[in-house]
């Protein structure tokens, strides 16, 4: 690992975005082969399809069928043997001498100058190798089809046996974070269960004297907890097991049994607020007696201080691991961005999942962007589409970090590099979807 959470550079310099990403992912591989989580068969379940949209799959799925079963045609036409194109010059004629239907085979042999009236997907008969469309042909009445010799070649049109997936050949890899279109695909192999690794335990936690639950009401100086709320809600969407543990006092005593008792039941703790520098922020005492953290100063705006690191394993629970740390910012939208941009991947990788990073898309920006160089900042954003039908992109707003109204707004982020300056009206700018991702 080029630096551990403990290292001096973590500490007293800011990193990087890309650093600590590096950092977070390599202490999570660390992690992985210490625990040997990935490997262990208690960590695997099997759950069927209904239940297992956004499951890592644990092994490899194999097709028990090939795909298509049969040779069938691509589309609506008529079938007959190619070898004609190779032998005729100009215009061939052949004659209609049945229908074959999706699911309705045609029974029988296709003689030369013959074809069958063949719909797509339907199994192509004996004899018959290439399709031509209905539309590239003429008829002389309804036993008659003819077409040009040099409109299509022996073969076009057919799709092969095993063509989209060969029996006993993976068709969704191991590590598939597990979307929609993979479990339909599952379903067409009459595939009712997958086997996927078992949900993280992730414990969340608010410290802060001024926070609030919602049932009780507010006296001068205090506000209610959102953090808790917009963390659960991101969890959800990656379908993985939350333990609310509530709001925590300001106090070493508070937080350390907190942090003792969310290690004892939990993979992953995420606390929000205590790890800046106030004199009230005991996070950091608490840490460097339970385990091993770093505390970061990240070049990025909004969520600048960050603790990552790991708990270590508590007494008596089975089986005894370590637990990965994330200690975020207190301000509501530093909470969401550092989420999004470092736990949610270190969670997907602790998970097992071969694809962690979201996708990075372009747009063009509505409106001038200040942005001094020296940091990576994270705009909230609204994604459309200009009358040209380009991508646009247009800020909601005040981007101070406390304006949670901001990310409720917005369907994006806008990514300015490290080294990137101001942006100007018309310049392509970096996005980053939330839907679909979360």
């Amino acid at each position: 690992m080029k630096h551990s959470p403990n290292s001096p550079i973590l500490l007293t310099s800011s990193l990087h975005v890309d650093e600590a990403r590096k950092a977070i992912s390599q202490l999570v591989d660390d992690l992985i082969e210490e625990s040997n989580v990935i490997a262990d068969p208690s960590d695997i379940e099997i759950v069927s399809l209904d239940h297992a949209i956004n499951r890592i799959l644990a092994e490899d799925l194999l097709s028990p069928i090939d795909v298509p079963a049969a040779d069938n045609s691509a589309m609506d036409g008529f079938a007959f043997n190619g070898e004609c194109l190779t032998t005729s010059e100009g215009n061939i004629s052949l004659q209609i001498v049945g229908t074959a239907y999706a699911g309705k085979p045609f029974e029988g042999e296709i003689s030369a100058g013959q074809c069958l009236k063949i719909m797509t997907g339907a199994i192509m008969p004996g004899g018959c190798d290439t399709v031509i469309p209905q539309e590239l042909t003429s008829t002389q009445d309804a036993t008659l089809i003819e077409f040009h010799q040099n409109q299509l070649k022996p073969g076009d049109n057919r799709r092969l046996r095993g063509e989209d997936l060969q029996q006993g050949k993976p068709a969704i890899a191991a590590g598939r974070l597990l979307r929609p279109s993979d479990l339909g695909l599952a379903a067409s192999l009459g595939i009712s269960s997958l086997k996927v690794k078992r949900k993280l335990k992730v414990a969340i936690l608010s410290s802060g004297d001024e926070l609030r639950s919602l049932d009780q009401k507010l006296d001068p100086g205090s506000i209610y907890d959102s953090n808790r709320y917009s963390l659960t809600g991101l969890l959800n969407r990656l379908n993985l097991e939350i333990i609310d543990c509530g709001i925590v006092r300001d106090d070493p005593a508070s937080l350390k049994h907190a942090f003792i008792d969310a290690a004892s039941k939990a993979d992953v703790l995420i606390s929000s607020g205590g790890v800046s520098v106030g004199e009230a922020d005991f996070t950091k005492q608490i840490m460097q007696e339970l385990g091993d953290v770093g505390f970061w100063k990240i070049a990025m705006r909004p969520g600048r201080p960050m603790a990552f690191g790991m708990l270590k394993p508590i007494a008596g629970r089975i089986p005894a691991r370590k637990t990965l740390f994330f200690g975020l910012p207190g301000n509501p939208v530093a909470v969401m961005v550092t989420f999004y941009q470092f736990v949610r991947s270190a969670l997907l990788q602790l998970n097992g999942a071969n694809q962690t990073e979201p996708p990075i898309t372009q747009a063009i920006s509505e409106t001038p962007i200040r942005k001094k160089p020296g940091r990576t900042e994270f705009q909230r954003a609204i994604l459309g589409r200009g009358r040209d039908g380009r991508p646009t992109v247009k800020l909601t707003g005040s981007q101070g970090a406390g304006v949670l109204r901001s990310m409720s707004e917005a369907n994006c982020f806008v990514i300015l590099a490290h080294d990137q300056g101001n942006i100007s009206t018309g310049d392509w700018v970096d996005v980053a979807l939330f839907d679909g991702l979360l």
